[in-house]
């Protein structure tokens, strides 16, 4: 009788325990936490490919006392810092707003999973629809758009080639003796002399080459460690241990430089808006159309204004770091 109460009591105790151990773990791991909240700013569209970031929206977190605001990016995105620590089980209330786009309000529960896990992505949708009021007014046709760049990449130019001849003065079958230099068996008595080229500033000597053209060549040896990599400045040294040798230093010369050309592409277009993406060495953007029949081309700058058209652009995200246009019709226009 005492031994199955003891065990009971054991059993008793390590429940208790465990369900102490169970307790404390979820209360260390529901703790109170600072989080981050990001995610995008999209047109509401049931076309996906319609569904374009839209830019300059104010966003605002709140939990009814503390709040914290951003705004989206040329891509729709946006990253909120709710300083204040939260329990889970509150909820966070992220609130969109812009001109020209109704009111969006999203509800964000704290979880024990973290609401900042989550990407948060807000459609909204435009208080004038895009469509043009059919006001019996005619609109002017933008056709047959192109874009047209220039596009810079540095390049190497081979600028010129670079000739020296040098000798080595010798005489051959003269002993050592052990009086440096000598031939590479230490038996007969040596020369040796060398020659630099010079590339000049902003060059460089590439496909460097040495040889002995006349004279006892099997008899000389070139050292080619000053030439074989290159550069501004070359240096070609030879050892003779017969008789006078003549050696010949070749090379050609490279500038770099910046070579510019024309680029032309097409624009992908979605409803009313235009998007194309340009390399990250582009210069001189403009976008050539047809209005209403007439050929014209529309210099894109810095501020990126058309009169038939409001445009911006941002940078992407690949590892070429392009730059992502987008262009979207004005009213009394139409693709």
């Amino acid at each position: 009788m005492g031994w199955r109460k003891l065990s009971l009591w054991i059993a008793v105790v390590a429940c208790a325990a465990l369900i102490t151990w169970a307790v404390i773990a979820r209360v260390h791991r529901w703790r109170p936490r600072t989080i981050t909240l990001q995610g995008a700013v999209l047109r509401d569209d049931p076309d996906p490919r319609r569904q374009l970031p839209v830019a300059g929206v104010s966003v605002t977190a709140t939990d009814g006392m503390m709040s914290t605001s951003g705004e989206s990016d040329a891509s729709g995105y946006f990253k909120l810092k709710f300083r204040e620590r939260l329990w889970p089980g509150h909820t966070l209330q992220l609130m969109f707003r812009k001109p020209d786009y109704r009111d969006y309000d999203l509800t964000v529960p704290m979880t024990y999973r973290g609401a900042g896990d989550k990407v948060y992505v807000a459609m909204l949708k435009p208080v004038v629809q895009e469509k043009e009021a059919n006001t019996g007014k005619k609109l002017s046709v933008v056709s047959n758009v192109r874009i047209r760049f220039t596009e810079n990449t540095e390049g190497d130019e081979n600028i010129a080639s670079a000739v020296k001849t040098f000798q080595v003065v010798n005489q051959g079958n003269v002993p050592c003796n052990g009086q440096g230099p000598c031939s590479p068996d230490g038996k007969w008595k040596a020369a040796v002399n060398s020659v630099t080229l010079d590339a000049g500033t902003g060059n460089e000597f590439r496909n460097a080459r040495a040889s002995c053209i006349a004279g006892p060549c099997p008899f000389t040896r070139i050292d080619s460690s000053g030439f074989e990599h290159g550069g501004r400045m070359i240096t070609a040294s030879a050892l003779d241990w017969s008789d006078t040798a003549t050696f010949l230093l070749e090379a050609e010369v490279f500038r770099k430089s910046i070579n510019s050309s024309v680029r032309e592409s097409y624009p992908v277009i979605f409803g009313r808006t235009l998007n194309f993406v340009l390399p990250a060495t582009q210069e001189g953007v403009s976008i050539e159309a047809d209005i209403d029949g007439t050929p014209i081309v529309f210099p894109l700058g810095p501020e990126m204004y058309l009169s038939w058209a409001a445009c911006n652009s941002r940078s992407s995200h690949d590892a070429a770091s392009s730059t992502v246009y987008r262009c979207e019709l004005k009213p009394g226009y139409r693709f």
